[in-house]
């Protein structure tokens, strides 16, 4: 055996990207970096898989984590799969460090205080598995990452943890699912002198969002790159033309919060300072200086290439700090020459139907596909890849936002994962278990797929023909410019919004406002922490502040029209996803008709909670200026609900006024039945269509044994519908849509606009022509009244 073999530290100038054997594909991707490139790379160590073998040997653990592997009776039991894990961690951390391992690991982080010229360096520690980084596997960020770790005790304490990571529940369950075997995985920690990051995040040798690879990508965050790989922050965005390295494209994002480490070791959680937040993260020359290296690292691996940097708070230098070969696109590209080779690629005539579906959100799109069924592995899902899962939640968005389409098992037409998708132009098939294949069977990970979601066809392989047909319809389309205009009309069209990162790209819709902001996903992009859990940890201004910059981000952007805001709708098993959740919200059987929007509001248990709301609220109107920022409550089941809610806001400072509008969602029976009286406290109305049908036909839209009998349209879900219009507006109030029908029935617009109704709301992709749509029916009914010849409907819509 060579010393290299039998050792059990290695320097990142003795390594090369062959020797994923010796120290995993991290560690070895640094030490060809460091080795044989000039390209700037924190210096550094890797403790070897041999290392890793030695302690597993030496502390006896071999036998009692097969045994306990063995012992797992079904991966799918996600408690059984906890229990066995977290004991199979605590044997690692709890076991003492061979001796002579520990003093091998601490002489190198004193050797590398040595080569640096520093005293105890603060070092970030990498886990390296020997599976990772590989070309045809997705091994990568299944285990830890420890930053500013200092003393070489601190590090030996931090390997054996890294070590204990090789078995977090995901990264078992992954290898599990992928059919390789515990025992032929072993760890290495890359140790590498600590950047004081200012700035950081990741960049890709090819445009992952549509495989051009004459461009490079780069997203870039405030602070460490933890965040932009934890979609907790949405990331300037840069792209690079290889050729001319200029940048052609430049999206600068308002960045409120930042990872940075703290003086004494650890991270913490800061507020990005004011005058930085709308400010570029990296100049024009660091972009192009990123763009060099990574068309440099492209070039000597001979692939596309996923990378990550950081730029030094103390020096101004930029390090590039990982660096893999990009799986998704380099599928693809395989897959592109597979097409030449007829390898893969499907003539449309000959294209096998993988599985069907309820066609939720139109596009046809072609790729890779990913399997998720848990949301905590959603950071495994990489840009422009499918998913395919059961169905979503909105904790799933930052997985969605990368997809190049979604598949889901269940839902339909008004499900979270059809919504979302609509609203984010991607190509979505819902509900496959409906026609009855599951696409979580009939489909596996790293399948090529075709998705023609217009129809709710997923087919085997790449129907290249089928692409390129819907290319240049595209591309025809695309060269059509002529100035679009919209007739006016009585009845305002608005738009519902979710993530507030697309109000910029949606703004220069023909909308009159924005008529349902959803609050929603201010947390799942903001916040991610349960308010109760913030009140406790002292920090409640976290909530009202990373609430004001989102709904600010929205209606600054969309001033002077309209915004109105949804307070919180989250469910209880929503709720409990957010960080802290756990402990205070319950287990409801029928969380969807439970501890949800008004009734939390006033609820003793809530109540300061959604007191923060109501100050994030007033900080928008009051210290920011936005006045055109209304609210709705959602969810009120009786007139005494929506009194303590009104009356608490008014003890709040925020009191109706003639700028200053309180809606409330009709999507509750009783809304409709004592309309009446209900009037006494609000402006207005937003019908929910979706839960109102839902519960006034006694109908699960989301169960696939009674969808087919959810349907908007029906008399009785109409005649409610017709009613509270005249309710409202014999008291002066008004009366608008936010659910999903008139985006799919454009007969149901005319049936509303017929009614009286105030204001539509839909989806973006619907904006325009729900204007036409609109304005032909206006149009149609005054020409009838003049005419006295239109068709009438004899419907009767009274009760």
């Amino acid at each position: 055996m060579s010393s290299r073999e039998n050792a059990n530290v290695l320097w990142f100038d003795e390594l090369h990207r062959e020797d994923v054997n010796l120290v995993g594909g991290k560690s070895s991707s640094l030490g060809e970096m460091t080795s044989a490139m000039d390209v700037p790379v924190p210096y550094g160590f890797a403790t070897t898989a041999r290392a890793y073998r030695y302690f597993m040997e030496q502390t006896g653990l071999n036998d009692q984590v097969n045994e306990l592997l063995e012992s797992i009776q079904d991966y799918e039991n996600s408690e059984e799969l906890h229990s066995v894990c977290e004991q199979i961690r605590n044997l690692i951390v709890n076991a003492t460090m061979p001796a002579d391992l520990a003093k091998d690991i601490e002489q190198a982080y004193a050797d590398l205080a040595k080569k640096v010229d520093q005293d105890a360096p603060f070092v970030a520690i990498r886990s390296s598995a020997t599976a990772e980084d590989l070309p045809n596997a997705s091994f990568a960020g299944q285990q830890e990452t420890y930053l500013n770790i200092k003393g070489g005790a601190d590090v030996v304490n931090r390997v054996q943890l890294c070590y204990s990571s090789l078995f977090t529940d995901r990264a078992t369950y992954y290898r599990h699912k992928q059919h390789f075997p515990h025992e032929k995985v072993a760890l290495s920690a890359a140790v590498q002198m600590m950047v004081f990051s200012k700035a950081s995040g990741i960049m890709f040798s090819v445009n992952v969002a549509d495989g051009d690879d004459s461009k490079i990508v780069i997203d870039a965050i405030y602070g460490l790159g933890e965040y932009v790989v934890l979609g907790k922050v949405t990331p300037d965005h840069f792209v690079i033309d290889k050729e001319t390295m200029k940048i052609v494209e430049k999206n600068i994002i308002k960045q409120p919060i930042q990872l940075v480490r703290v003086a004494d070791g650890g991270t913490v959680e800061e507020k990005v300072p004011e005058e930085l937040q709308g400010q570029p993260v990296l100049s024009d020359s660091q972009v192009i200086e990123l763009a060099g290296y990574a068309k440099a690292i492209e070039e000597h691996y001979g692939c596309y290439m996923d990378m990550e940097f950081a730029l030094d708070a103390n020096t101004d230098r930029l390090w590039i700090v990982q660096a893999r070969p990009e799986t998704v696109w380099s599928q693809r590209k395989a897959a592109d020459h597979a097409d030449e080779e007829d390898v893969d690629v499907v003539k449309e005539a000959d294209a096998e139907v993988a599985v069907r579906g309820l066609p939720a959100s139109p596009g046809l799109a072609s790729g890779v596909v990913h399997v998720i069924d848990n949301p905590k592995d959603i950071d495994q899902f990489k840009q422009g890849e499918v998913l395919v899962t059961v169905m979503t939640s909105p904790d799933w968005v930052p997985a969605m936002k990368k997809a190049t389409a979604i598949i889901t098992n269940d839902g339909g037409m008004t499900c979270h994962a059809a919504i979302v998708s609509r609203e984010m132009q991607i190509p979505c098939i819902v509900g496959t278990k409906s026609k009855n294949l599951a696409a979580t069977d009939a489909l596996k990970t790293g399948d090529v797929v075709t998705i023609d979601a217009k129809n709710g066809v997923v087919y085997h392989g790449k129907v290249a023909s089928m692409l390129k047909k819907a290319a240049s319809a595209q591309q025809e389309g695309n060269q059509m410019v002529a100035a679009e205009t919209f007739a006016p009309t009585a009845t305002r069209v608005m738009m519902n919004l979710g993530d507030p990162e697309l109000v910029e790209k949606y703004s220069s819709l023909p909308a009159d406002g924005i008529g349902l902001m959803r609050e929603e996903f201010l947390w799942t992009t903001y916040i991610h922490e349960h308010p109760l859990y913030l009140i406790e940890q002292g920090h409640p201004e976290k909530v009202v502040n990373m609430l004001a910059e989102g709904i600010a981000k929205v209606t600054r952007t969309m001033a002077p029209r309209p915004v109105v805001l949804r307070l919180s709708d989250f469910k209880s098993s929503e709720y409990r996803k957010l960080k802290g959740g756990d402990k205070y919200e319950p287990h409801e059987p029928a969380d969807l008709l439970g501890w949800r929007g008004a009734s939390r509001y006033y609820d003793p248990k809530y109540v300061d909670a959604f007191k923060l709301e109501l100050a994030a609220i007033k900080k928008v109107r009051n210290e920011f200026g936005l006045k055109n920022l209304n609210v709705m409550i959602p969810f009120v089941r009786t007139v005494d609900e929506a009194q303590k809610v009104t009356e608490i806001m008014q003890n709040e400072g925020l009191v109706r006024s003639a700028d200053f509008k309180v809606y409330m969602m009709a999507e509750i029976p009783s809304n409709i039945i004592l309309a009446d009286q209900f009037n006494q406290f609000i402006d207005g109305y937003s019908i929910g269509s979706n839960d109102l049908a839902m519960l006034i036909l006694g109908c699960d839209r989301n169960n696939d044994t009674v969808a087919r009998l959810f349907d908007e349209r029906n008399l009785a879900v109409k005649r409610a519908i017709h009613h509270l219009i005249e309710a409202a507006h014999k008291d002066g109030k008004t009366v608008s849509i936010c659910g999903q029908a008139p985006s799919e029935f454009p007969e149901f617009t005319n049936f509303l606009i017929q009614s009286g109704i105030d204001y539509v709301s839909v989806n973006p992709d619907m904006v325009k022509e729900t204007k036409r749509n609109v304005a032909h029916f206006e149009q149609r009914i005054m020409l009838d009244k003049a005419t006295g010849r239109g068709i009438q409907d004899p419907t009767d819509y009274d009760w």
